[in-house]
This record gives C-alpha cells, sequence and structure tokens, in this order.
C-alpha cells in the first residue's frame, strides 16, 4: 500500500490568497513563523502587501492577481516558482469579495439582489476553483498537496442573516468535499476551516460592538476568536498531522458552533 506523502511545513512553498490585509495577513505570518516560504497574494492592497514581505524577509515574495482571472493565477504561480525555485505545495484559499459584517446595515431578504450573489460565489468559488486548477499539475508532479479553505460558521449558525455570503460559503464547502475525492489518489487533501466573527479584520471593522458582546456571552471560551487564533488552526492541515484527514470542515470559534 501507497504511503500518505508528508511535507513539513518548513518544506512547503504557501500560496495565501487576499493576504495583503485583514485575516490572510495573520494566515502569512503563521507560516513564515513555521518556517515556510509564502506567497502573498493581493489584487489591490499593493502597500500593505509589499511591507509584509519586507517584514518576513526572504521567506516571502508579494504577487499582485486577480482569483477570479485564471491567466493572472498561472503567471502567479509562475512567478512564484521562478522566484523560489519550487512549485507551490499549498494553497490557502482566504481571496474575498468586497464584503463587510455591518449587523443591521446588511442587505435584507426583501432587498438583497442577485449580483450580491454572484459577487460573492465569484470570489469565494471562482477563485478558490482558478487557484487548485492552477496549482494542481505541480501538485501531481511532487505527489503532494495541501488546499486549504476558509469558510465560516454562519451557515451552522446564521446568528446574523448574511445571505450572499453565507451562500456563497456553504458552496465553497461542498467544493470542498467533492476535489477531495477527486484529488485524494494524488496525494494532494482538501479541507477547510470555518471561523466565526474575528475580533477584528477590516471585514469586521463594522460589526456593531453588541454583535461581538452577544458571540462572546454564548461562546465557551467567553470571547471572540482573534485572527491570529484562527491562523494557527489553519497550519494543522498543512502539517503532517493532518496526512490522513480530506474532505473535512474544521470550526474554529471558541466552541460557538458544536456539532
Amino acid at each position: 500500500m501507497e504511503r500518505i506523502p508528508i511535507m513539513q511545513i518548513s518544506e512547503q512553498l504557501v500560496l495565501v490568497t487576499g493576504a495583503g490585509r485583514g485575516l490572510g495577513t495573520h494566515i502569512a505570518r503563521a507560516f513564515a513563523a513555521q518556517g515556510a516560504r509564502v506567497v502573498i497574494n493581493y489584487q489591490h492592497s499593493e502597500a500593505p502587501a509589499r511591507m509584509l514581505a519586507r517584514e518576513l524577509g526572504g521567506q516571502a515574495v508579494a504577487l499582485q492577481a486577480d482569483v477570479t482571472d485564471r491567466d493572472q493565477i498561472a503567471a502567479l504561480l509562475q512567478q512564484a516558482q521562478a522566484h523560489f525555485g519550487q512549485g507551490v505545495t499549498t494553497v490557502v484559499n482566504n481571496a474575498l469579495a468586497a464584503f463587510s459584517f455591518n449587523g443591521d446595515a446588511r442587505d435584507k431578504a426583501a432587498d438583497i439582489g442577485w449580483p450580491a450573489f454572484q459577487a460573492q460565489f465569484e470570489g469565494s468559488v471562482r477563485g478558490a476553483l482558478n487557484c487548485v486548477q492552477a496549482a494542481l499539475p505541480g501538485m501531481q508532479a511532487q505527489r503532494f498537496g495541501r488546499i486549504i479553505n476558509i469558510g465560516t460558521n454562519l451557515f451552522q449558525n446564521p446568528v446574523v442573516p448574511y445571505h450572499d455570503y453565507t451562500a456563497a460559503k456553504a458552496a465553497l464547502l461542498s467544493l470542498t468535499r467533492t476535489l477531495a475525492g477527486d484529488l485524494g489518489p494524488h496525494g494532494i487533501t482538501v479541507n477547510m476551516l470555518s471561523g466565526g466573527l474575528l475580533r477584528s479584520t477590516d471585514a469586521s471593522a463594522a460589526t456593531p460592538e453588541a454583535v461581538f458582546d452577544y458571540i462572546a456571552a454564548n461562546t465557551p471560551l467567553r470571547s471572540v476568536t482573534t485572527p491570529a487564533e484562527f491562523s494557527d488552526a489553519v497550519l494543522f492541515f498543512a502539517s503532517p498531522w493532518a496526512r490522513a484527514v480530506t474532505g473535512q470542515n474544521l470550526v474554529v470559534d471558541g466552541g460557538l458552533v458544536r456539532d
């Protein structure tokens, strides 16, 4: 029986999409702290992405690409390989179409239009699919790959009904599970981490304080998960300890959702 492939995090080249700001920045730092080389992808946040790359030194490079454009992602992977002399082994699909977790100011059921849903599906599902397909040949050649999708606990516990965002992330979970079935024979695992509201990111900056307080009060740890805490959990799916885990969704929200 063929062994399940193993690669230490320190041997991996990790693409983190949407890493120029917010949660992606914390994920990039977490991987770099474990010795990984990191591709900091950004679309518009050039200045903070390049600042982060300078902070991480020779372990990181900042590269621009729109994840919804397959050609741009293919070019980014070529640039990354040329820079590091290694193909991308690990993809963290974190990029998010513009969105604000703004509580009662959100679009309500009677008013939200299909373009809002389309924008979220483009960012979360099309973007992830583009990155997976572009990275797949290199992963197959190495007989190793780790795909980590960033989801949400809102489709299990819609404490605030963000219709468009939640629907897109639910679809990404479905894609996570179907991709796991196709890619497992190539030594590639596909998993998702689903956080709750994080305190704080750019997207959650508009969240009313009362919402944070409600979540903290109903969480066993009595606190709202931070981006750094969430990022630590991302490392698990890239590590050798998760070599036999695929098609799974790990909820990282301090125990707010338990199922």
